[in-house]
């Protein structure tokens, strides 16, 4: 009876082994080729904790820029105003200043706040970190802040009283309005730009799957 207790203990003891050696071979070697891919959505219903109401993240994106053009709006053309009396060279320090705000404190705000990692690069304009996208992020804000440019002057134009003898601002420059105009101008230049990236991926892919 002894000797029949042993030989059983002996065999669970093996199949254990067994059994653990099986899973540590699953587990090392479990590719990204062959593991599941889930969408945002599918993951967020299996987080931990409580269940809470979540803010949207487009939603959360747009206030996060919002409040940062309109915070370069007040100190650039309210606190620099004095001190640079040229309106286009004003339009060019707010478009350097846009640059690097956006760089070194919205894009590092949406990173810290994004809910997986990477998922703040679709709301990037310039998702390139370093030097090189510092650069790039001071080049966009040139082109953005031509762009606000052209949209005051544009509704200036239209809302002009008829008759006038010289062009009046109706529209004038101040940070909620500001603010409001750069985050959209914003968010279509990110739009659009996520619309080619798109086009060029699927033909690349046409491309691949043709050959």
């Amino acid at each position: 009876m002894v000797k029949k207790t042993e030989k059983q203990t002996e065999k669970n003891q093996a199949d254990y082994y067994r059994l653990h050696t099986e899973a540590a071979d699953r587990l090392v070697n479990t590719t990204s080729e062959n593991t599941p891919h889930y969408s945002r959505e599918e993951l967020n219903r299996y987080r931990g904790g409580k269940k809470r109401w979540r803010f949207p993240e487009p939603l959360k994106v747009l206030l996060i820029k919002f409040w940062f053009y309109g915070a370069i709006c007040y100190f650039v053309f309210m606190g620099l105003g004095m001190y640079i009396p040229s309106l286009l060279d004003m339009f060019v320090v707010a478009g350097v200043i846009t640059g690097m705000v956006t760089d070194l404190l919205v894009n590092h705000f949406l990173r810290f706040t994004e809910n997986m990692a990477g998922g703040s690069k679709r709301w990037m304009m310039v998702t390139k970190r370093g030097m090189g996208g510092f650069l790039l992020n001071i080049l966009y804000g040139l082109v953005l802040m031509f762009l606000v440019i052209t949209l005051y002057y544009g509704i200036n134009a239209v809302l002009q009283p008829s008759g006038a003898q010289e062009p009046a601002a109706v529209v004038l420059v101040e940070p909620l309005l500001f603010g409001l105009f750069t985050t959209a101008l914003d968010a279509a230049c990110v739009g659009i730009k996520r619309g080619l990236m798109k086009i060029l991926a699927d033909a690349k892919e046409k491309v691949a799957n043709g050959r």
